[in-house]
């Protein structure tokens, strides 16, 4: 998954390759592949719906997605800092877009209404080529465009970015349905902050330092997974899926309808920002108004057309003048 080198260059000197680097890449890959078990379980009905989409998962997911594009602007200073090696370069991009494009195969035909259209394959591959026009500017300038990046999903959102021809710039009103969304902003933020970070490390000399640190034994398995990133992140889904269907099928888990599963995964996504009281009205209301023209069989079947999404973005807005409306009938704040 990312621009792999066995050596890199500080000013004056070659550095070996640093294997806390590998250690980092590793210990991402285990915490990645722990969120999407717990995913997993979710999709098995062995947890709560929406349970993985709010509180503590969310920022959990977030953090692993934000070490993985660090490591990648990261690794691609250390490949191409001192010069592009362009044939290295292209083998390991092309390598990664097919991945990407093969995810997002694979997904239209299993999760049509939720298949990955830009994840975290697709961000590595545009970040790997534009990663490249920043890799000789100061690194303070880089930082600041890091954070620009960042905060330009809170500031520059718009519809013209709606169409889903522009879905993955990551400015659209609202973002799309997926089962991984990691679109150019701000994500592109965490590869920039990477890349000027590990310049001020290779300027100040703290890369030869890194890489005459040696790890004990129980390193090994980390480094195992990170040198072969791409790998792993390609093998360990199917793996975690077949395990659970195999364990589904000897302790099924518990039967819940659809709108007892919409009941909960909404109360939790609204609760990470209304009251609870509110949250039980507000969905009441929105399953009661989906029920009513069909649209909750189509949510759940996938079909989530642009025209789905309208009816819902009016329910919802109406759904919480509903709800703020009791409140104030019944006297709670």
């Amino acid at each position: 998954m990312y621009p792999q080198t066995q050596s890199i260059q500080e000013p004056g000197r070659q550095v070996g390759r640093i294997q806390a680097l590998d250690i980092a890449r590793g210990l991402a890959l285990l915490a990645m592949a722990a969120y999407h078990f717990t995913w997993d379980l979710e999709f098995f009905g062995y947890t709560d719906p929406g349970m993985t989409a709010v509180g503590g998962w969310k920022l959990f997911a977030r953090c692993i997605a934000t070490s993985f594009l660090f490591l990648v602007g990261v690794s691609l200073y250390l490949a191409h800092g001192n010069g592009i090696r362009w044939k290295g370069f292209w083998r390991r991009l092309a390598m990664i877009a097919g991945a990407a494009l093969a995810i997002s195969l694979v997904t239209y035909i299993a999760v049509p209404g939720g298949f990955i259209f830009f994840g975290i394959l697709h961000q590595i591959t545009l970040a790997s080529v534009l990663g490249l026009l920043f890799l000789r500017l100061p690194a303070l300038l880089t930082l600041a465009l890091a954070a620009a990046v960042i905060a330009a999903p809170s500031f520059l959102r718009s519809s013209f970015f709606d169409h889903p021809a522009w879905w993955w710039v990551g400015l659209s009103s609202s973002n799309p349905r997926s089962n991984d969304y990691v679109p150019l902003f701000p994500w592109f933020g965490a590869v920039l902050a990477g890349i000027a970070l590990t310049r001020l490390a290779a300027s100040a000399g703290l890369l030869t330092r890194l890489a005459g640190m040696q790890a004990g034994f129980w390193s090994r398995p980390f480094i195992l997974a990170g040198r072969h990133s791409l790998a792993f992140y390609l093998v360990h889904q199917p793996v975690l899926i077949a395990l659970l269907w195999l364990f589904s099928q000897v302790v099924p888990a518990q039967v819940q309808t659809q709108e007892v599963r919409f009941r909960q995964s909404c109360e939790a996504t609204c609760e990470q920002t209304r009251d609870a009281e509110f949250c039980v009205r507000y969905c009441a209301c929105m399953l009661d108004t989906l029920e009513k023209d069909d649209s909750l069989n189509q949510l759940f079947a996938g079909n989530e057309t642009a025209e789905l999404r309208s009816r819902i973005e009016e329910s919802a807005g109406l759904c919480t003048v509903t709800a703020d409306e009791q409140a104030i009938e019944e006297g709670t704040p």
